[in-house]
This record gives C-alpha cells, sequence and structure tokens, in this order.
C-alpha cells in the first residue's frame, strides 16, 4: 500500500470565492490558470490542522528540493486569517482562507459524485469539499502554494459577486455632466 501523502488534503465544509474553475484566469499579468479561493470557517479545527500538517510536510520537502537545504526565514505561507486581512469584508469574517490553483482543469462534482460543467451550478458563494496539495516553490519569492485538484460541491449559497447595475441606473446621470 502506498504512503498517504500528508502534503494533500480533504477539506472539511467551504466555501468558495473568486471561482475560476470552467476557465483559466491570470491575475497581474501572469500566467492563466484555473482557480479559487477557499474560505475555511475557524471553528474547523480538524481541516486547519490538517492544512498545518500539510505546510509543514512541504516546508521540509522544499528544503532539499526547492530551497538549497535550508528552510528561509522568510517564506510566503498559503493560509491566511480573513479577520486580519479582509476585516471590512462580511463573507471573510471568522473565516482562514487559501488560494488554490492548479494549470489543468481541476474536476468539479455535485453532491451526487456528477460532473459539473455549467458556471451557473458552480458558482462563488457556494459550498462544499476541496482536495488540495500542498507545494513548496522558489524563484522571486520562496514559500509554500496550493494546488488544486478537485471540488464536490454539497449545497448552495448566496452568490458572490460585484454590483450589477441596470438600464435604469444610468437614467440617474445629469446630461449636462457628460459634455
Amino acid at each position: 500500500m502506498a504512503e498517504k501523502d500528508i502534503r494533500r488534503v480533504v477539506t472539511g465544509k467551504v466555501r468558495f470565492s473568486y471561482v475560476h474553475v470552467f476557465e483559466k484566469h491570470a491575475i497581474d499579468g501572469g500566467e492563466a490558470k484555473y482557480s479559487v479561493a477557499i474560505l475555511i470557517p475557524k471553528k474547523d479545527k480538524n481541516t486547519l490542522a490538517k492544512i498545518k500538517s500539510a505546510v509543514l510536510a512541504a516546508k521540509e520537502e522544499g528544503k532539499s528540493s526547492k530551497f538549497g537545504g535550508k528552510i528561509p526565514a522568510i517564506l510566503k505561507l498559503p493560509l491566511r486569517d480573513g479577520d486580519a486581512e479582509k476585516p471590512d469584508d462580511p463573507v471573510y469574517k471568522g473565516m482562514f482562507w487559501v488560494n488554490a490553483n492548479s494549470s489543468q482543469k481541476p474536476s468539479v462534482f455535485d453532491e451526487n459524485g456528477n460532473e459539473i460543467i455549467d458556471d451557473e451550478e458552480f458558482y462563488s458563494g457556494c459550498w462544499g469539499k476541496a482536495i488540495v496539495t500542498f507545494y513548496a516553490f522558489a524563484g522571486k519569492s520562496k514559500g509554500i502554494a496550493c494546488g488544486l485538484n478537485g471540488i464536490k460541491k454539497t449545497h448552495e449559497g448566496e452568490k458572490l459577486s460585484g454590483s450589477s447595475v441596470s438600464a435604469a441606473d444610468f437614467d440617474d446621470e445629469d446630461e449636462n455632466d457628460m459634455m
């Protein structure tokens, strides 16, 4: 039997945000990838413990493969605190989060194990589980990243999206301001 990779984590119930799992998306001119922000409730001690263990294992693995035999004093780490970093965003209140990405399209399933192919069915705001793998990287900076393997949607959630406008919203504009 193969040894379990501690860097691979199956989360408990999480919420998904910034969902880009059907088409690749580039951030700040970087390489286009599939990605999602995974919001983990702070009360989910089991998932958080698994992530912390996976990050430690990725640091150890990276010591020889990426960091030249020594873990750097300053590393970018994937687990972030929503209350500290996004105090004005109610979606992140009481949450930790990781940004997970992949060059390969991740598997996305519904609660019955059927593949989801419609971005109206899996969206920013829904809830589910994720399978992610943590790994070391070195380049302009050094750190631990989170690879996205797959997602299972377990239930609906309030959609998270930017504000939208209707055609009537433009009627409030003073035509004289346009000249």
